[in-house]
């Protein structure tokens, strides 16, 4: 008699994935839209759909002293909208946390 439920299941599989697993995948691009005369919004997307956005949003509101808000967008999802030229902030803020690694960050814009 063998035994053959021990090759199902594999309690170990989540630690050889490494210690990074919960740094997102994809790139997170952070752009910069002109609205009228000299007010812009900050737009990030492309954060993992793991974390709550909202949060993240009232997060970065207190600590950059601006408004913001989550966006449901047809084609790129769940998009974080800024007011203000935030990009610098938002990318520090984002490494700071480790929401994202400084090579998986965009900046487009000006």
């Amino acid at each position: 008699m063998s035994i053959q439920n021990l090759n199902t299941f594999d309690p170990f599989a989540d630690a050889i994935k490494g210690a990074d697993d919960d740094v997102q995948d994809g790139l997170v691009h952070i752009r910069i839209q002109q609205r009228n005369g000299r007010k812009t919004l900050t737009t990030v997307q492309g954060l993992s759909s793991e974390y709550d956005l909202k949060k993240i949003v009232r997060s970065c509101k207190k600590e950059f002293a601006c408004n913001g808000t989550v966006i449901e967008h047809p084609e790129y999802g769940e998009v974080l909208q800024l007011q203000g030229d935030q990009r610098e902030n938002i990318c520090q803020w984002l490494t700071k946390s480790g929401l994202a690694k400084p090579d998986q960050l965009k900046v487009h814009g000006f």
